[in-house]
């Protein structure tokens, strides 16, 4: 610093007597930078600089014009507007040149919010990136609540940000706080409002059935309000910044009990941000008193969404095919999920349970309902192939008879009769029967060596086996042929007998 003295005396040298900078300073015996800066000074206090004049200086009424009427206007639309008015300049100087005159927009300034305590809770979604779980990339999100007076938060990781997730968040906050806020602000996500216009509000109905349950009253903030739930999104950032990165964990159980860990040890013992003086677990003492109490029994939060079976006893529910009882098929169902497990019901009636996968295009199965259909399935073959053998070879009932009796397995029985009867045809098996009946023999390789013989006696080859899908099998059905006698005593008019 210089004395105003001599900072007078090198302004009126310099104005005055026109002397330069460097001889101002030998005579007064001050450094130049001393001289320079005072003259400086001196030079912006009388509005002494002087801006170099610019091509743009005739159109800068018209520019200023139509920036204040589209403050937005690109600058290169504004440049082909003012070359076509006879400007010669370049598009990058004009554009320069352009940002010293837009507008500039007026930043909105926001009152700090103060809360009651036990008064408001944030909730809000973040995603965490992807998550490679059975072979499969998901999404991993976190579900977090944050009491706004005490900063007292809850953080759940989920592979889903669906309702049935939604819901089992907000029970398990409610459990960790011991309580309920009086009422929950939330962002305009689907889970909490449906429908909006300006501020009439649809809410989603689950939502509403949960407010009800424990007594709170659900608030969605404004429209592009950030501010209304700064508390929520302060604690993501905490959370993204002071937990997540660098962590490792073994799997979602893993991760969601190092997360309770960290709130209890580390977010919970951070200074309070509304008192610096006090952790946020002692504030939270204070707010405790203040939450509603909860009620007898938590909310139903299992996922619920209804299916319909096709015709194969599968269900699809999360791009995963589940197994139910054959019988149950071609109906609609309804599947309850949670994180671990997965239950499908039908009406008031559980009919299977399943672990749930997080992977897409599996195939969870009970091997109970598999056995259930292959048995349904086999008996279904054998009543189809012995109704067909009584339509072919009526004596066959008492050879059924002779067989069980005999104590023989009747599965077996119908499968080589039918393949018999594939081979042979049907007049050729009734009366191998009738002969096997009347000698007392229940043995299909008796049947077979009476067939054999009888062909050979009447010089025929050996059959051949006709190997047919069961759909044709189970169209085909052997038809015994009338006598042809009967034709003629019809158009005789006599009397006929029947088959």
């Amino acid at each position: 610093m210089i004395p105003d003295e001599t900072a007078a005396e090198i302004i009126r040298l310099a104005e005055a007597e026109k002397w330069p900078v460097g001889t101002i300073a030998s005579q007064i015996g001050v450094h130049h930078s001393v001289v320079t800066r005072v003259l400086g000074e001196q030079a912006i206090a009388q509005n002494l600089v002087r801006i170099r004049p610019s091509i743009i200086d005739p159109y800068l009424p018209f520019v200023k014009e139509t920036l204040a009427k589209y403050p937005r206007l690109p600058a290169s639309r504004l440049y082909q507007m003012v070359a076509e008015r006879g400007y010669k300049g370049a598009p990058d100087h004009f554009r320069s040149l352009v940002s010293r005159y837009r507008p500039k927009p007026t930043a909105e300034a926001y009152m700090r919010l103060r809360t009651l305590p036990g008064e408001q809770a944030q909730v809000d979604w973040a995603d965490f990136g992807k998550y490679e779980i059975e072979g499969t990339a998901r999404r991993l999100y976190a579900f977090v609540m944050v009491l706004s007076y005490s900063r007292s938060l809850f953080l759940k990781f989920s592979l889903s940000a669906g309702m049935g997730a939604f819901l089992r968040g907000h029970v398990e906050a409610f459990e960790h706080f011991g309580g309920v806020a009086r009422n929950v602000q939330y962002d305009n996500l689907k889970s909490a409002v449906l429908e909006r216009v300006g501020d009439a509000i649809r809410f989603n109905p689950t939502l509403l059935e949960l407010a009800t349950h424990y007594r709170y009253l659900p608030k969605p903030v404004a429209v592009a309000r950030g501010n209304e739930k700064g508390r929520v999104e302060r604690s993501i950032q905490y959370v993204r910044t002071s937990f997540f990165p660098a962590r490792t964990f073994q799997d979602l159980d893993d991760l969601n009990a190092q997360a309770m860990t960290w709130v209890r040890e580390v977010a919970d013992q951070r200074p309070c941000p509304g008192d610096r003086r006090r952790k946020v677990s002692e504030v939270f003492q204070d707010e405790r008193d203040r939450l509603l109490p909860l009620p007898a029994d938590p909310f139903p939060a299992e996922e619920r969404v209804v299916v319909h079976a096709g015709k194969t006893p599968y269900v699809r529910f999360d791009l995963n095919d589940y197994s139910i009882p054959h019988d149950r098929v071609r109906r609609s169902l309804t599947v309850l999920a949670t994180d671990r497990s997965l239950r499908i019901v039908d009406g008031n009636d559980l009919i299977a349970s399943h672990a749930r996968c997080w992977g897409k295009g599996k195939q969870i199965e009970d091997a109970s309902h598999i056995q259930a259909l292959a048995t349904a399935k086999t008996q279904a073959r054998e009543a189809r192939g012995m109704d067909r053998l009584h339509h072919a070879c009526p004596s066959c009932k008492a050879f059924f008879r002779l067989v069980a009796e005999r104590g023989g397995n009747l599965g077996a029985t119908t499968i080589g009769l039918t393949r018999l009867l594939d081979s042979f045809g049907s007049d050729a098996l009734e009366t191998a029967i009738v002969k096997a009946i009347e000698s007392q023999t229940s043995h299909l390789g008796a049947l077979r060596h009476l067939l054999d013989h009888d062909r050979q006696l009447r010089s025929q080859p050996p059959p051949v086996e006709l190997h047919l899908s069961e759909q044709a099998l189970a169209l085909s059905r052997p038809v015994r042929p009338h006598a042809l006698s009967t034709y003629d005593q019809l158009r005789q008019g006599g009397p006929c007998d029947e088959e």
